[in-house]
């Protein structure tokens, strides 16, 4: 099927929008760098050195944006079912401590542990993003909200279980716990590093792309993606059409809340935190990939680049 001018024009209009967006917030820093005292050229060589031109930081670059790129193809899918989902971040941290369980406690040498970890902590996520999916389709609590004050408790139950030693408290014979952590995953439950070019690139990153183009021809080419399509547009007329709200809302949210919790366990098997869960393990990945999730407005396509 060809795409008619009006989508092309379209198109071109949103690249356009965000190409001066991009020059409009360099344009913005560099004003701001200069009235701080500063030079703006010099700012703008650190952040090229320190992203992609010194050795190893493209590689490094690469591996902090792939729990991004997963948190946002996640968000993309609630948004298609007309759901906002803004509870990453606890989804994210939720995985992750899922994961460290399975990975430290259970086997932790065998490799088998990294799968499982990483299916406990999708599960995770997804069960953490099902109670915000309960309250609404019971009590009608707006799923924002829900979502929003999840990730506070998250950060409080996860820290519980870094303060007992039969969750995930690491015990240090000999030497009191001064940090509450969990013990460093085995390396036969660790995820494996390619070396490009000088360059440490975790198999997240090729991970996190399958996952976000699975996600985009999912949306776009399913009879599933339609029906959240559907449910998006006018909830009344999918229901209409046989589109349960309820069945497809809380799979949407059950899907978007796993897709963070893969985030978190692959950060984890990929040596976010030297290895280790802990209470502030999620260092704004799911805020963050949020964010990118709104600007590449719900697209895993352009949420790729």
């Amino acid at each position: 099927m060809s795409t008619t001018p009006s989508a092309k024009r379209d198109r071109i209009e949103l690249i356009g929008l965000y190409v001066v967006s991009i020059l409009l917030a360099f344009v913005i820093a560099a004003i701001l760098v200069n009235t701080s005292g500063g030079s703006w050229s010099k700012a703008v060589e650190a952040m090229i050195n320190g992203a992609v031109k010194n050795p190893g930081r493209w590689g490094e670059t690469l591996r902090r944006a792939a729990p991004l790129l997963i948190v946002a193809a996640g968000s993309a899918i609630a948004a298609k079912a007309g759901i906002i989902n803004i509870g990453q971040e606890g989804q994210v941290l939720v995985g992750a401590t899922g994961a460290a369980f399975i990975m430290t406690k259970i086997h932790p040498g065998s490799p088998l542990m990294l799968i499982l970890g990483v299916l406990l902590g999708m599960l995770a996520g997804a069960a953490w993003a099902g109670i915000s999916a309960l309250l609404y389709y019971w009590r009608r609590v707006p799923v924002v909200l829900s979502t929003l004050l999840l990730v506070y408790l998250s950060s409080q139950i996860t820290g519980y279980t870094m303060t007992r030693k039969f969750l995930l408290l690491e015990v240090v014979e000999g030497s009191p716990n001064r940090i509450q952590n969990s013990a460093k995953t085995a390396v036969n439950s660790r995820l494996g590093i390619l070396h490009i070019f000088g360059n440490n690139v975790p198999l997240t990153v090729p991970i996190a792309i399958i996952f976000a183009v699975g996600v985009a021809y999912m949306l776009a080419h399913s009879v599933w993606g339609f029906r959240l399509k559907m449910l998006g547009l006018n909830p009344r007329t999918a229901q209409r059409a046989g589109v349960s709200h309820v069945k497809f809302g809380t799979m949407a949210l059950l899907t978007s809340g796993a897709a963070a919790g893969l985030a978190g366990s692959l950060m984890l098997a990929t040596g976010e935190s030297n290895y280790r869960a802990s209470s502030g393990f999620s260092a704004s990945v799911g805020w963050d990939g949020l964010l990118v999730a709104l600007v590449a407005r719900n697209n895993p396509y352009a949420s790729i680049p």
